[in-house]
Order: structure tokens, then C-alpha cells, then sequence
């Protein structure tokens, strides 16, 4: 597990300000929780990459990504081993993974207008070996589990501000994770709002969601 609390931006960056009433777990509930928010984003860069090419903000920016490639470079993952992208966005991660040879890439988000977003971007890019699909992660099909790889960044930042219950969305967010993850595979997240040390102990307390999970990356 990744934890990348370098303050590079990110969909939450303001979580844990002094601004509203935070809630039980510290956080203060916001816009940025919700699917509203994120299809009027996406629907807007969506416009934006149709009228000038502009792909968008690269969450957490390029070094970020770098970090990621870099550290699966490192533990020589195989370029064939299947990566999840959980909320993919416009999908530019997905792209820098496309070039640097990953074969099995699959990236999924919500919002209907990210995807569109992120097919037109790969399209343009010429990679058509990227799978993408609308899909909420908290309310998965049957059709997703046996990744490899599964990567987050800045999604459960996002999940953790949802103004509806945002805890059981978490739970529900980790529960989804163990479906998805292979055994022994490795979950990546990159986040602005949690310590290396808070992400630990979420995604290990509680019911033991991720007890099959023996390889987890710090």
C-alpha cells in the first residue's frame, strides 16, 4: 500500500480543514464525495478535450505516476499481470502504463462522461488494448475480480468526504477491494487526506475484508 500524503493535489486536498463541521471520522463531508460533483467535472473536461484536445488534470500530477511505474518496474511485475484502475478519470494513468508495455489494463469509473473521456483519449493516443468500464466500485458486477495490480489515487480521498454515511461507504469500498484483488496481489492508493499509518490500519481493521491479501505494498 502506497501512501502518498506529499500534499501534490488531488480530489480532496482540503478534507480535514478548519472549513464546516467535520464528521465522526474527522473528516468534513463535501461536494467532492459525491457522483454529482464528479459528472459535472467530467462532462465538462469531456466538452473541453472535444473542443481544444486538453486532456485534463493529472491527479496528483506526473510524479505521482512515475512513483507507481517506477515500483512495479522495481518488483519486476510482470507487463502482462491485469491492473485495475479504480475511478480512472480521464485515464492518463492507464495511457502511461499503455506505454511503458502493460497488456492488461482495465480502468473503471462512475461517471459515464469519465469514461467517454478516458476511450477518447486512448483513441487518440492509438492504444486499444486498454479495457474501460462504467462501473461504481462500491456496487461491482459480477465481472471484476482476479487483478493482479489494483490502484487508487485519490478515489477513497473522494469516498471518505461522501456527505451519505461516508464510513460504511469505506467499509463497503474495502469489501470491494478483497473481491477485485487476487491473493497475493498488491493494492496501490495514493492519497492527500490519510497518514501511511491511518491507511493501514483501515484497510486491516474491522472483519478481516483483506485477509487474503499477503503482499501488500509500503
Amino acid at each position: 500500500m502506497s501512501a502518498g500524503a506529499d500534499g501534490s493535489g488531488g480530489p480532496a486536498v482540503a478534507a480535514r480543514s478548519g472549513e464546516g463541521s467535520p464528521g465522526e471520522d474527522g473528516f468534513v463531508p463535501s461536494a467532492l464525495g459525491t457522483r454529482e460533483h464528479w459528472d459535472a467535472v467530467y462532462e465538462r473536461e469531456l466538452r473541453t478535450f472535444q473542443e481544444y484536445g486538453d486532456t485534463g488534470e493529472i491527479w496528483f500530477g506526473e510524479e505521482s505516476m512515475n512513483r507507481l511505474i517506477r515500483w512495479m518496474q522495481k518488483r519486476k511485475i510482470p507487463l502482462d499481470a491485469s491492473v485495475l484502475d479504480i475511478g480512472t478519470g480521464n485515464g492518463v494513468f492507464l495511457v502511461e502504463l499503455a506505454k511503458f508495455g502493460f497488456s492488461n489494463i482495465t480502468g473503471i469509473d462512475y461517471s459515464p462522461s469519465a469514461i467517454q473521456l478516458s476511450g477518447s483519449i486512448t483513441e487518440k493516443e492509438g492504444l486499444s488494448n486498454i479495457k474501460l468500464k462504467v462501473e461504481d466500485f462500491l456496487n461491482l458486477s459480477t465481472q471484476l475480480s482476479g487483478f493482479h495490480i489494483c490502484i487508487d489515487k485519490g478515489t477513497f480521498d473522494a469516498i471518505s468526504l461522501n456527505p451519505d454515511n461516508a464510513v460504511e461507504k469505506r467499509k463497503q469500498y474495502v469489501k470491494s477491494l478483497s473481491r477485485v484483488l487476487k491473493v497475493k496481489g498488491f493494492f496501490l492508493i495514493t492519497s492527500c487526506n490519510w497518514t501511511k499509518e491511518e491507511l493501514l490500519n483501515e484497510f486491516s481493521e474491522g472483519e478481516g475484508y483483506l485477509e487474503p491479501l499477503a503482499h501488500v505494498l509500503i
